[in-house]
């Protein structure tokens, strides 16, 4: 986020605006450029025009070198866990899966992260500089893998996590596409409709001198726009969608109000499956982990930066920092209210057992069967829907053009 901080030094007031996750961070940042100034006033702002206009170049530049795709990823880090499992050097590995991937972003990063180690650096210290591309619990599992001599095994590990997320994102995928093509399919067709026929009813309509029908107004009123604007309106949809999807990905503020949106329960359907996906992944993170013999605090530091969702993860951040307080881990998850209380008592008993690796390997199934579920019978949760949208665009298409002729009579006589 970005912040504007007011300093204080020698008599004269000044205005610092810096980058920084919170309040008292962008304050020491300030008092760093101006060190004896007293800051009176801290405010978050707006992203400076200079800086959003750098980081879309940004954008740009990392589209150019192609976008790195999960599956090149899993290829990359299983190929990394097979060549040092049959002791080839890790530099060398790296160099030479940066010589045989394909993605050029992919493999700008593994030849710097080779140079890196070359210079001394480790493969954690190297990796970090790209968290955004490989994730934390990449970052997690090659420290694990450093710190255990194991580094196969934990690569190896890494990539059967990010193979388990793949699926269940393909799978999604799958099963949404059928609703998109045929709600796609109704809107082009809705489109050529407007654009053919009802021009041909226009030139009816105008030579009666008659009121016509709400309906009818509005067939005419979106044929006259396409026609006359269809070009700037196609443009400025496409803008639009683009600056929603850039201040989203930019806008912290802004992805907080729209993620609280979208798991409120009255958006219907989409909160279960982003609640559902999330928490999935959140403990089958968290899980692995554990599993892996990552203390609990750093595996649910690493588990919570695998949240895509603001405000779940603005929940789950308070975990470690309840644990910190003296609570157990089923209190903590307690406190963040989005835990069943059958999932709560299962992790209890895990921490009690000294099993609870096992509990929440179960509790990863439970949300990954809940999952499922709706992602197998999405068809029929959004059927409903589309039956609504599809006789809603016939329903206006049928009243506007017929409604009229059936006044045609009476205009006739009055003409």
């Amino acid at each position: 986020m970005y912040f504007k901080v007011t300093l204080v030094s020698k008599g004269k007031r000044s205005n610092h605006v810096v980058e920084a996750s919170n309040k008292r961070e962008a304050a020491l940042r300030a008092k760093k450029e101006v060190p004896n100034a007293n800051v009176v006033g801290t405010s978050e702002v707006a992203a400076p025009v200079g800086e959003t206009f750098s980081k879309m170049m940004k954008d740009f530049s990392k589209m150019s070198k192609g976008k790195i795709s999960i599956d090149q990823k899993i290829s990359t880090i299983r190929q990394i866990a097979v060549m040092t499992d049959a002791g080839i050097a890790i530099h060398d590995t790296l160099e030479d899966v940066a010589e045989n991937v394909e993605n050029k972003r992919l493999k700008e990063i593994y030849h710097t992260i080779s140079s890196d180690i070359n210079a001394g650096k480790s493969m954690s210290d190297a990796i970090v500089p790209y968290t955004d591309d490989f994730g934390h619990v990449a970052i997690a599992m090659t420290r694990l893998g450093e710190s255990t001599g194991n580094f196969p095994e934990s690569y190896h590990k890494l990539a059967d996590i990010l193979e388990n997320i793949r699926d269940n994102v393909a799978k999604f995928k799958k099963a949404i596409r059928y609703p998109l093509i045929t709600l796609t399919a109704m809107a082009i067709a809705f489109t050529i409709l407007i654009m053919v026929v009802v021009p041909k009813f226009r030139d009816i309509f105008e030579k009666f001198n008659t009121e016509l029908p709400v309906p009818t107004k509005i067939l005419l009123a979106i044929e006259w726009a396409l026609t006359n604007y269809g070009l700037y309106i196609l443009i400025g949809l496409i803008a639009a969608i683009y600056l929603l999807i850039f201040t989203y990905k930019n806008n912290k503020a802004f992805k907080y109000k729209v993620d609280t949106l979208l798991v409120n329960p009255k958006f219907y359907l989409i909160n279960k499956v982003i609640f559902l996906s999330t928490m999935h992944k959140y403990t089958l993170v968290f899980g692995e982990l554990v599993k892996s013999g990552i203390p609990v605090s750093e595996a649910l530091e690493t588990a919570v930066g695998m949240v895509d969702n603001l405000y779940i993860k603005d929940k789950l951040l308070t975990v470690n920092a309840n644990i910190g307080r003296g609570l157990s881990l089923a209190e903590s998850f307690d406190q963040t209210g989005l835990f069943e209380n059958m999932l709560l008592q299962m992790i209890k008993a895990g921490e009690a057992s000294g099993q609870l690796d096992s509990m929440l390997g179960k509790v990863t199934d439970y949300y990954d069967m809940r999952f499922q579920d709706i992602i197998d019978n999405l068809s029929t949760y959004i059927e409903p829907i589309m039956m609504f949208f599809i006789a809603g665009l016939v329903l206006l298409m049928a009243l506007g053009i017929f409604l009229p002729m059936w006044d045609l009579g009476s205009a006739v006589k009055n003409g």
